[in-house]
């Protein structure tokens, strides 16, 4: 048996209903792993799990995110030792805890050179920057892409793994303080007013090759009207609520376009797919393609003040929680 602090809710609502509760774990099962956590990931999931936008089985632990090191395993585990350094992004939620027990069919190997805290802060982040770039539409040399939210967790590590693959970078922000970050890793940056104008402008008209939209209703339309004739429109996210229903025959209007609705899930949902996917992640990292930022922390019993902190823009880079 092992002791462990963990975040848990037992109703919805704001930061006030996360509660530091000690729990006891079971020695981990055939499949487990008894994790020792280092680090932990706070991601904007975490606000709407919290707050029910999407709804938990209550009570609940929170967090989809970690970094830690295995000190136990349970019968037929062969893949993982005690030692080893490994991480995780999704499954069942409970991330926020000093210990854990988890499936080794949701862990990857953290490899030298990649620090725990990055483990933890941005392996969500940087999986889905993979499939967006490497999977869903893949980017080559000499494409020009526009990528919405230049300077949130996506954004970021997606811009500079986009300029590393070749491609001529435009990414969109809502100030001048984000526009100063994204211009470090952007070719062009622009503010979402009249975006699809000056996409045009720096095309010569043409248009991009693929437009990556984590926004949603705002910017739907203008991403569209973004986009060069047979280009996709890769709609991942719904940061201003989800896109307006709309007739298909306005894709064909547009230039033949292409719309998907992808997520990190779809892509991820066999043990190779995760596996080679985190380890292209890794590998970015490790030879400086992408050099992701962590930018605060928080003890675990602080973790309402990273709610707060987050839903009030004060933070940068990712968030971590200190078990």
């Amino acid at each position: 048996m092992m002791q462990t602090q963990v975040i848990r809710i037992h109703a919805h609502g704001d930061s006030r209903v996360m509660q530091l509760e000690n729990h006891t774990l079971a020695a981990p099962q055939a499949g487990e792993v008894l994790l020792r956590q280092t680090a932990i990931g706070v991601n904007f999931i975490d606000t709407y799990h919290r707050s029910g936008l999407y709804p938990l089985s209550l009570p609940s632990g929170l967090g989809v995110e970690a970094c830690g090191v295995v000190e136990a395993i349970g019968a037929g585990v062969i893949e993982f030792k005690q030692g080893d350094r490994v991480a995780y992004a999704g499954g069942a939620v409970g991330a926020y805890a000093s210990y854990r027990v988890m499936p080794v069919d949701k862990l990857v190997l953290v490899p030298a050179g990649v620090s725990d805290e990055i483990a933890a802060g941005t392996l969500l982040r940087g999986m889905t920057a993979q499939y967006l770039l490497k999977q869903t539409f893949p980017v080559h040399v000499g494409q020009t892409i526009l990528f919405h939210a230049a300077a949130g967790g996506v954004g970021q590590l997606a811009c500079q793994w986009a300029r590393e693959l070749g491609a001529i970078v435009i990414g969109t922000v809502g100030s001048e303080e984000k526009a100063a970050v994204a211009r470090a890793y952007c070719d062009h940056v622009i503010d979402y007013a009249h975006f699809s104008e000056h996409v045009r402008e720096i095309t010569g008209g043409k248009g991009v090759s693929v437009v990556y939209d984590g926004v949603g209703a705002d910017t739907f339309a203008g991403s569209l009207e973004s986009l060069a004739r047979r280009g996709m429109l890769v709609s991942f996210g719904n940061a201003s609520g989800p896109v307006p229903a709309f007739e298909p025959a306005i894709l064909a209007q547009k230039g033949s376009l292409f719309f998907t609705r992808p997520t990190l899930g779809h892509y991820t949902s066999t043990r190779a797919e995760l596996v080679n996917t985190a380890a292209d992640y890794f590998y970015a990292v490790r030879r400086g393609f992408v050099k992701p930022e962590i930018g605060q922390s928080y003890a675990l019993a602080d973790v309402a003040q990273a709610h707060q902190d987050l839903a009030l823009r004060k933070t940068q880079g990712s968030t971590l929680l200190r078990p």
